[in-house]
């Protein structure tokens, strides 16, 4: 169903309530998550997973509100887009946790090995320039 100029016209006059509603919730997801991890007391484990399920809540509320992603010309989804951004997104995520978990695990078991004292002298040693 086509719309005529007039039908676009009235669109851009009226008031924007769609990113009102979409940038109020964002506010209060966000405000949630803040919420949860300065005020409730749960598990590092579960305050991660209340955390994530507000972010992917979130992005597709901003997907679908701001991005514009159920208008396209044939009505649906945009699939192509959303799963290639998903693909990138989970990447960099999956990428930068491994990245730091490796990280500090080596870390960890470097400085496992050195005993107390002998760490003690090693950081200040290093501090002097090795002397």
């Amino acid at each position: 169903m086509a719309k005529t100029k007039e039908a676009h016209a009235h669109d851009y006059d009226s008031f924007p309530w769609k990113h009102l509603i979409g940038f109020v919730l964002s506010l209060v997801l966000t405000i949630a998550a803040v919420f949860v991890v300065l005020k409730m007391d749960f598990s590092n484990g579960a305050t991660m997973w209340i955390i994530t399920i507000f972010a992917l809540v979130q992005a597709v509320l901003q997907l679908v509100m701001f991005m514009h992603m159920t208008e396209s010309e044939d009505g649906i989804w945009q699939t192509g887009t959303i799963l290639y951004a998903a693909f990138i997104a989970a990447v960099v995520v999956v990428g930068s946790v491994w990245v730091m978990y490796f990280g500090i695990h080596r870390d960890h078991e470097h400085n496992s090995n050195i005993p107390a004292g002998q760490m003690e002298h090693n950081s200040s040693t290093e501090e002097h320039g090795g002397e």
